[in-house]
């Protein structure tokens, strides 16, 4: 990952990667054929565990949904605004022009998993009433959208900010609009 920060996905190569992790070239050449299935690793190992661990812990989660909505989006906000993982977003915003390979596998490692599983969550908060119905594919875009957001500013542009920004606030700001947002309209009595 350090490797990918540092140059970006197309200035790094192999024997950087190799000596980053203090391994001979050829022994990365064993476990990893390309750059690219470094690169999927990576993906695999931290952000799509992350979701699959945020679906995990949905799974066991009975009672309402907007509460558990709320907890899986601010775990996300607070993981957004602390991890050195954050990069990886924009790295393959940055090169996906050159290199679509790195989109195709962090839809599929990632983004799809991430839109399954609140995809689902909405869905489920719709059938049960909780929700007003909408269209889950454009709700579940607006539910992780400020998210990305928060990736792009705390790689691009937090270095020139002149205060640190409050991360935590945009997230609970859009988690309580959103709900506000989903609610389900008053029945007239």
């Amino acid at each position: 990952m350090s490797v990918f920060a540092e140059r970006g996905f197309a200035a790094a190569r192999m024997d950087d990667i190799a000596s980053r992790a203090r391994v001979s070239k050829g022994t990365i050449y064993l476990y990893f054929e390309s750059k690219e299935a470094v690169f999927r690793a990576l993906v695999q190992e931290t952000l799509a565990r992350r979701v699959s661990d945020l679906a995990a812990f949905a799974r066991d989660h009975r009672g309402p949904v907007a509460p558990l909505l709320r907890e899986l989006l601010l775990r996300l906000g607070h993981f957004i605004s602390t991890s050195d993982l954050v990069m990886l977003p924009k790295m393959v915003i940055a090169e996906a022009g050159n290199f679509p390979d790195l989109a195709r596998i962090y839809r599929e490692e990632v983004v799809e998993r991430g839109l399954t599983l609140f995809g689902g969550l909405l869905q489920t908060g719709m059938e049960r009433g909780e929700f007003r119905k909408v269209p889950v594919q454009h709700a579940v875009r607006l539910c992780l959208a400020p998210l990305l957001l928060a990736a792009i500013w705390r790689t691009t542009f937090a270095p020139s900010d002149a205060a640190p920004y409050d991360y935590a606030g945009l997230i609970e700001t859009h988690v309580s609009t959103l709900l506000r947002g989903l609610q389900a309209e008053e029945k007239a009595a």
